[in-house]
């Protein structure tokens, strides 16, 4: 049986299901400044498990984790009402002399 094709950047799957995708914000960006990182997370993910992924997948030092919430926001398109579901974010920060690249 051939073997499962490699991971991009290291990491294992578990990490992919963890983290999601950095969130790019302009308060973001003022944050990378200060060595802090937000990622969308699972809504299952716990600080424990955020920190090891981004360990695993951006191969940086975790200093610390802090997770916030976006509510849901109603939303009415014609008669139609809805909801856009909220989401779970993790502003990640880094030990001093790691740093993600997150153009690439």
């Amino acid at each position: 049986m051939p073997s499962s094709p490699a991971l991009p950047r290291g990491g294992d799957a578990h990490s992919y299901g963890v983290v999601l995708y950095p969130h790019i914000t302009e308060k973001g960006t003022i944050l990378g400044d200060l060595n802090k990182y937000i990622f969308r997370v699972a809504r299952d993910a716990n600080k424990v498990e955020i920190g090891r992924a981004i360990k695993n997948l951006y191969k940086v030092e975790v200093a610390s984790v802090h997770i916030s919430y976006a509510p849901a926001k109603s939303r009415q398109v014609g008669r139609h009402r809805g909801e856009k579901s909220g989401f779970k974010k993790a502003i990640v920060t880094l030990k001093k002399g790691s740093k993600i690249d997150l153009a690439s």
